[in-house]
């Protein structure tokens, strides 16, 4: 049987056990994973009910305009509404989401306004007071208002918290959230702790968020909020949807933390996750200590991976913030023992190629004209050309010349040097800060995985 368009797709995500990773943790730890949803997040439940009911209230007429400010996971829910129900979208994000995100929801037909992260959230710049203004200004308009829209959590206490007691026939003894709006972790919470008020709600919250100290002081602390990479959850102020009457502890999680956790998860159990996944996991991880063996802890994976290709699953972005601990080209020069680049003149002979490998212990030697890199000549393919031809001795090393080796950055990752020496290719080279060659065989490689 078919069905009727895509907003009959959300929901009845599965509930899928983690198993390397926790390992070590004696509760069994299962994964709503929440990128089943046709928009690749836990928001598309949130976004069509807040629809649903200002449909119902009459808050948006037909062919209206949807306003919203959103990290992206929400417009996205929206835009796929606004598709199949006739409406125009346009979203207010920060410059901290990443790019994937603002592209997605132009994908979709939504008009995206970037603002400035770093502003207090009454800032007239900030993305929620620029969305707030257009939906002064824009005829015929519905500001969303996610944080304050209490059919976000609504939308969870009747279907997120529902699908997690009967997936886990009753059993679950923890539920786990890295929470920004409080749609989810509240909504989802309500029902849990009305079929059994022991379960404990945990919340991951990201440093640089007033959550917390709200939490255990009720003081909105301004001096807590400071700019944090993390994405999707923390806030800096406590939206309408909170009820931490039914929250029973807050748990913070470093930026680093939660972003090397992500590529874990990726890694280690073939969940292509988002930030707060990786964040979620971490949370639990941290609090492991109290939990016991019967315990069933399932945790929230609010959205796909593929929103965050360009941050933490990009090498570079976070080498760049010091999140990613990788042996580099410049480690592997750093590590071994001094030695000079020994190169060869195109005009000496193989004769002398070959001497210099037997007085060095070396397979590859570059083949460099004054400062210019033209080639390589190396030991297996010298053997090969001197057992043919014993003459070629004497002959210049420029007639036996082979492909230059690769130039990389002086500071690329291991497992790239891995993928770019080949049978063609023995070794690569870099310059170091001042401009000088080295050079990096398969046996550097290898040598350097193994310690």
């Amino acid at each position: 049987m078919w069905l009727n368009n895509i907003l009959e797709t959300i929901g009845n995500t599965p509930l899928i056990k983690i198993n390397k990773i926790t390992k070590e943790i004696p509760a069994t730890v299962l994964a709503k994973v929440e990128y089943f949803n046709p928009g690749n997040s836990i928001k598309d439940r949130m976004a069509l009910k807040m629809l649903e009911v200002a449909e119902q209230e009459g808050r948006i007429k037909p062919g209206g305009t949807i306003i919203e400010g959103t990290s992206g996971n929400t417009g996205m829910g929206l835009a796929l509404a606004a598709v199949v129900k006739g409406y125009k979208c346009i979203f207010t994000t920060t410059d901290k989401q990443s790019k994937e995100k603002a592209d997605i929801l132009k994908a979709v037909g939504a008009e995206v306004i970037v603002c400035p992260t770093n502003v207090e959230p009454s800032d007239p710049r900030s993305y929620y007071s620029v969305s707030k203004r257009l939906s002064t200004e824009v005829p015929n308009s519905w500001y969303v208002n996610q944080y304050d829209n209490l059919a976000n959590r609504q939308a969870h206490y009747e279907q997120t918290g529902p699908e997690i007691w009967e997936q886990t026939e009753g059993k679950i003894t923890h539920l786990v959230v890295a929470t920004g709006t409080g749609g989810t972790i509240v909504g989802t919470a309500k029902y849990l702790k009305e079929k059994n008020p022991n379960i404990q709600i945990w919340a991951i919250d990201s440093y640089g968020s007033l959550l917390k100290k709200y939490f255990e002081t009720g003081e909105e602390d301004q001096k807590e909020v400071y700019p944090y990479i993390s994405e999707g959850f923390g806030e800096d102020f406590v939206p309408a949807n909170y009820d931490m009457s039914v929250i029973d502890l807050f748990e913070k999680v470093t930026d680093k933390d939660g972003a090397v956790m992500a590529r874990r998860i990726a890694k280690e159990e073939g969940l292509f996750c988002g930030y707060s996944a990786g964040s979620c996991l971490q949370g639990v991880i941290q609090l492991k200590d109290q939990l016991k063996k019967d315990d069933v802890v399932v945790c929230i994976f609010h959205d796909h991976g593929s929103r965050y290709v360009a941050k933490i699953y990009n090498d570079e972005w976070m080498m760049e913030r010091g999140f990613l601990d990788v042996k580099t080209f410049k480690d592997i020069v750093s590590g071994r023992s001094s030695k000079r680049l020994v190169t060869i003149e195109p005009t000496d002979t193989v004769a002398q190629a070959v001497e210099l490998m037997k007085r060095y212990d070396i397979e590859h030697i570059p083949v460099i004209s004054k400062t210019e890199l033209i080639g390589a000549v190396s030991e297996t393919g010298l053997f090969m050309k001197v057992f043919s031809n014993p003459e070629i001795k004497n002959e210049s090393v420029a007639s036996v010349l082979e492909a230059a080796y690769p130039i990389v950055a002086f500071d690329t990752p291991v497992e790239r040097l891995g993928s770019l020496i080949t049978k063609e290719n023995g070794a690569v080279l870099a310059k170091d800060e001042k401009g000088d060659f080295h050079i990096v065989t398969k046996y550097d490689v290898i040598q350097s995985l193994a310690k």
